[in-house]
């Protein structure tokens, strides 16, 4: 049992490198602290395996073509395309703002989206992030039931999954630090800012293209 849990926590290692995956990330951290940066990585870990946990258990149980499982990355890819498009709309639109000021002599960096300073946009885009990682966690379904097959004959558990999750968190973690360490060394005034919201949504454009015609 315990080789079975290191291999599917290896899965999960692997699983979080796709190119999808760490876009979400990118978008997502753009402009955050640290603690709203790793938060936000650590909900999208936590909905990505509870969604897989989810659709796991649903085709245990129930005889799904193969052609309407690959709708789950049609879904991925479709999510990917409209946080692009947001983004560059964002930025085209001159709605992402920077204002700096300081908190006991130490500068402070404040970026949002819109025209005036939203304090609700941080618990958008903590739940959005979970919301993203459930809806993304269709796409990977397939594979991580045939990892499962692969080590353990019986069903799927939450063990299994809260494996995969860690695998998961890790690696979205720690390039949740590249995106801090980005976001503390490049994006201290507001023509990078629109420079890195920029790159990301194109990139994000070629990636979730890239799936849909890959």
């Amino acid at each position: 049992m315990e080789l079975s849990l290191l291999v599917i926590f290896w899965y999960g290692i692997l699983h979080a490198f796709g190119p999808d995956h760490l876009t979400a990330i990118a978008d997502f951290s753009i402009g955050k602290n640290k603690k709203k940066t790793l938060l936000i990585t650590a909900l999208f870990a936590v909905g990505h395996g509870l969604s897989l946990f989810i659709f796991a258990m649903i085709l245990e149980s129930v005889a799904i073509f193969e052609d309407i499982l690959a709708y789950g990355d049609l879904i991925s890819a479709s999510v990917i395309i409209a946080m692009g498009l947001y983004l560059l709309f964002m930025v085209q639109t001159d709605r992402i703002q920077l204002r700096k000021h300081v908190h006991a002599n130490k500068e402070h960096i404040h970026i949002w989206f819109g025209k005036s300073h939203e304090h609700d946009m941080e618990n958008v885009s903590k739940t959005s992030s979970l919301s993203l990682g459930l809806l993304m966690g269709a796409g990977g379904v397939r594979g991580m039931l045939i990892t499962l097959g692969a080590v353990q004959g019986s069903g799927v558990n939450f063990t299994m999954v809260a494996a995969f999750t860690l695998g998961v968190m890790l690696i979205f973690g720690a390039f949740g630090l590249v995106m801090l360490y980005i976001n503390q060394n490049f994006l201290g005034n507001l023509t990078n800012v629109r420079r890195a919201f920029t790159t990301a949504g194109l990139v994000s454009l070629v990636v979730g293209t890239n799936i849909l015609v890959g």
